[in-house]
């Protein structure tokens, strides 16, 4: 995730610096399987969430169903709802400040508690275990009487696709889900990524091939358990995509809104320009779509009230 040094008083870089500092920073992990097999076998980083958001919110921290879950309450009356908030990182990298942060800005803009489930990462864990986590996780929650959004960018916009799929149907369910560039068919087959791949800086689909097979395990990676893009589309909640133009799972995010049931409401954007995940970037875009992102878990919670 790009951290680059932020000159001026809003702390913001054009979009193009910042695309120029990834090409050079992070495609290298992406561009070569063996780049890939490299990524997958790095140590991973601590989970815990940073001291600015445990200065400024109320957070707990419990060991559910074998993996942390992070609770991150804003002050103000509870509302009964519980964002679920599941981490980008191509299944193999760990929850970084800039998702911290996004957490930190839904839970201050909504008034609505985060819960972050911290899901087990490849090599060592693989897709349906880290379904079976969240879904308990919406369970338990549920249980406790709450509304359950769920929101997530890039692998983790995926895996909130995929639990929202998982527990169609059931009462208190998942009123509704945001998926930031989500990570779509692990197969990353869509001949339209030929046409996109040469302007991301950022993804190649040589290094994330090793690590979709490896979250895969035995399973085929178009398994709707693990690719959402083959799953049951007619089943989902109010559903807001945000995704970049330049940026490979764009492809599939078109496929996705072209698919789509028109009983699903959706709320898609394109931003023109943009790279992978970009409300998380330091750009000035990412401004407009953190609001995005806030006005419809605000709405579509406040639509969905019992």
């Amino acid at each position: 995730m790009p951290d680059t040094k932020r000159p001026g008083r809003t702390g913001l870089l054009p979009m193009s610096v910042v695309a120029a500092f990834t090409r050079l920073a992070y495609q290298r992990k992406f561009i070569s399987e063996e780049a890939g097999l490299r990524t997958l076998a790095r140590p991973k980083g601590p989970s815990k969430p940073p001291s600015a958001i445990m200065r400024r919110y109320e957070v707990s921290t419990s060991q559910e169903h074998g993996f942390d879950l992070h609770r991150v309450r804003p002050s103000g009356p509870d509302t009964g709802v519980t964002v679920i908030y599941l981490h980008g990182g191509a299944y193999t990298s760990e929850i970084v400040s800039q998702h911290w942060s996004l957490i930190g800005h839904i839970a201050a803009r909504t008034g609505h508690e985060v819960a972050v489930p911290i899901y087990g990462l490849a090599p060592d864990h693989q897709g349906l275990a880290a379904l079976s986590f969240v879904t308990a996780v919406i369970a338990d929650l549920v249980a406790e009487g709450r509304r359950c959004y769920l929101a997530g960018d890039s692998a983790g916009g995926g895996l909130a696709l995929l639990a929202a799929q998982a527990v169609s149907g059931e009462a208190g369910g998942v009123v509704g889900v945001t998926a930031i560039a989500p990570w779509l068919d692990l197969s990353i087959s869509n001949p339209e990524v030929d046409l996109i791949e040469p302007h991301d800086p950022w993804l190649r689909r040589p290094g994330l091939r090793p690590l979709a097979a490896a979250w895969a395990g035995s399973l085929p990676l178009r398994d709707p358990r693990l690719s959402p893009l083959f799953g049951d589309l007619s089943c989902l909640p109010p559903l807001q995509i945000l995704v970049g133009t330049r940026d490979i799972t764009l492809a599939d995010c078109r496929l996705l809104r072209d698919r789509l049931p028109s009983a699903v409401p959706l709320t898609y954007h394109e931003e023109p320009g943009a790279l992978h995940v970009y409300p998380l970037l330091p750009v000035p875009e990412a401004g407009p779509g953190r609001e995005a992102v806030v006005t419809h878990i605000r709405s579509t919670t406040r639509l969905t009230h019992p």
